[in-house]
């Protein structure tokens, strides 16, 4: 049983930064792959970012392009989410995810781990 406990969100302006952080427990951390996800207020909850469990692949939302990068620390059992150029419409609450499989998968079904969340925020 993997536990995954997120930090790092908060209250930022336009065009601001944050580093999310996800820490794992209860499992080999280096044999999963993890993502992000977030849910904005009324809205389903939506793919992110993607890292396979040795951190060669990652796989982005095509919102977040650019704006957004995933990594990972096997040894801290850590994965990051460096949040850039934020845009009101990153407001959601953010949650990691884990799961073992060969490649990286955006479909929120197939991870059976996930964390509470932490909220961000991005005021206009």
């Amino acid at each position: 049983q993997v536990q995954l406990v997120e930090s790092g969100g908060g209250l930022v302006q336009t065009g601001g930064s944050l580093r999310l952080s996800c820490a794992a427990s209860g499992g080999t951390f280096s044999r999963y792959n993890m993502a992000w996800f977030r849910q904005a207020p009324g809205k389903e909850r939506e793919f992110v970012a993607g890292i396979s469990w040795s951190g060669s692949n990652t796989v982005y939302a095509d919102s977040v392009k650019g704006r957004f990068t995933i990594s990972r620390d096997n040894a801290k059992n850590t994965v990051y989410l460096q949040v850039n150029s934020l845009k009101p419409e990153d407001t959601a609450v953010y949650y990691c995810a884990a799961g073992r499989y060969t490649v990286v998968v955006t479909t929120q079904s197939w991870y059976p781990y996930w964390g509470q969340g932490t909220q961000v925020t991005v005021s206009s």
